[in-house]
């Protein structure tokens, strides 16, 4: 691969921060390199933006629909996800799977992801062939053509997905569980990938509706990134996706807000193939543009990032009541959810992990973390950002996030900094802030042994119970002793 300066400025700015964050040294001085881009919205609506990177003679193109599962049909819940398989069908000049002979023909790649949010597909091919992807990317927006074989064959891969995804690893019920009991009004209490019941219930004619509804011009965000000329760009895209008519109808938004949750709330789950308990804690964060959204992701580094991390440390090293334990801060546009889950030892009962969990999070809560441990912490994941800056897709990515779901381009170059400013004092307020007794749903993930074993037990106590209701103060049976 050929490198210009550019690149080369990157990846010695990554290695400088690799080399800070080995030697405990503080990030708060390092210059960062911006991304440099254009933005226009055109007449239909669809805002176009554009990085220039001649690095490479590759280019990444990607559309982002704001449309994702929060943006399901009632009884549809899985519908995003299957829709971005359907994209991948024939269109009004392409067959079926033409995507690919496009991109990996010419040594390139294509690829799509779903989340709550958004729907997002991108390409990297040769430079030469920006054309031919922004007019395939035109033709899947304004002539996507679905028949009832293909349509079906793509939901019994969905349904397979579910399987592989959620019934077969033995803690993937738990994933599902974190996602849709976190929740209690708003869609995000759907999961992404759906239930086979609401899969099984859609027909061709949700699927055209779905379309029309979601994937149009003025719901879409153009994002290239690479080795182009921009006059070029633009005379590509007049003349590809300009002419692509807004619709009349307007753009259906989701208004429900999630409540605070105002108590503790708990749930147990018995599940067949589990070899050992597991636990999770999730407790409801603000949205991902809010200004706590980089203390959070510093406080996850620092609980749960490698094995220095104060997780391993305590509950794997020292305590060994845990096999795994994790720390995710799942931010979402309109509100987020930060999850701990936990894999006990063996031999180990979910109380205990529970306890020693709940026990670092309040060190955290009770005094301000060591300043090597945070800038340990931001050199993480300034460099893991950077890390994907080095590559045009990766560029895009961090655009088209900025420009979407932040709702601001310009925060791919602000968001670092951001980061890179956070402070002790900040992680201990988030802490203190969003982690407390009433934002609290704890999950059990119990193997199905167990709960064979509750509820002996269970009957043990109600036999006993009634033993004893039946005897008398001198253990004879009866009403008054003789």
């Amino acid at each position: 691969m050929i490198q210009g300066k550019f690149a080369a400025r990157l990846t010695l700015a990554v290695l400088f921060l690799i080399s800070v964050a080995f030697n405990g040294t503080s990030v708060a001085q390092v210059s960062l390199p911006r991304i440099n881009f254009q933005e226009r919205t055109l007449p239909n609506g669809m805002r176009v933006l554009s990085a220039v990177d001649h690095s490479s003679p590759t280019v990444a193109i990607q559309v982002w629909y704001h449309v994702g599962s929060k943006d399901d049909p009632a009884g549809r819940s899985g519908f995003a996800h299957l829709f971005e398989h359907i994209m991948f069908k024939a269109t009004k000049n392409m067959k079926s799977e033409m995507m690919d002979r496009l991109t990996e023909d010419v040594g390139g790649f294509n690829n799509a992801f779903t989340n709550p949010d958004v729907t997002v597909y991108y390409e990297v091919v040769p430079s030469n062939y920006l054309e031919t992807l922004l007019w395939a990317e035109a033709d899947r927006l304004s002539g996507l053509t679905v028949d009832e074989p293909n349509f079906k064959f793509e939901r019994s891969i969905v349904e397979e997905e579910y399987r592989q995804s959620y019934l077969a690893p033995p803690y993937g019920m738990l994933e599902y569980l974190i996602e849709q009991q976190s929740f209690t009004r708003h869609p995000y209490k759907r999961p992404t990938i759906g239930s086979i019941e609401d899969l099984e219930a859609a027909s061709l004619e949700n699927v055209r509706a779905f379309h029309e509804t979601f994937y149009r011009p003025d719901n879409a965000t153009l994002i290239v990134a690479g080795d182009f000329d921009p006059k070029q760009l633009d005379v590509w895209v007049d003349k590809y996706l300009s002419p692509i008519p807004r619709p009349a109808i307007p753009l259906p938004r989701v208004t429900i807000k999630e409540p605070e949750r105002t108590a503790e709330r708990r749930i147990t789950h018995y599940a067949a193939n589990v070899p050992l308990p597991a636990i999770a804690l999730t407790y409801l964060a603000p949205p991902e543009k809010s200004a706590d959204a980089e203390p959070l992701r510093v406080a996850a580094t620092i609980l749960a990032q490698g094995e220095s991390s104060r997780l391993y440390r305590s509950l794997i090293y020292e305590q060994q009541v845990a096999q795994s334990a994790d720390a995710t801060p799942d931010l979402r546009e309109d509100a987020s959810v930060f999850y701990f889950d936990v894999v006990l030892a063996s031999g180990k009962k979910p109380e205990e992990g529970e306890r020693a969990l709940l026990a670092e999070i309040k060190k955290m809560q009770d005094a301000p973390v060591a300043i090597a441990e945070l800038d340990k912490a931001k050199n993480q994941l300034v460099t893991d950002e950077l890390r994907q800056r080095e590559t045009s897709n990766g560029k895009a990515l961090a655009l088209g996030s900025a420009a979407v779901l932040l709702g601001d381009p310009n925060r791919v170059n602000t968001d670092l900094g951001k980061l890179q400013k956070v402070t002790a004092a900040d992680v201990q307020r988030v802490m203190k802030k969003y982690f407390t007794d009433a934002n609290r749903l704890v999950i059990y993930y119990l193997p199905e042994a167990a709960k064979a074993k509750a509820t002996s037990k269970m009957i043990d106590n109600r036999n006993q119970e009634r033993t004893l209701t039946g005897l008398g103060t001198s253990g004879q049976k009866g009403g008054e002793a003789k």
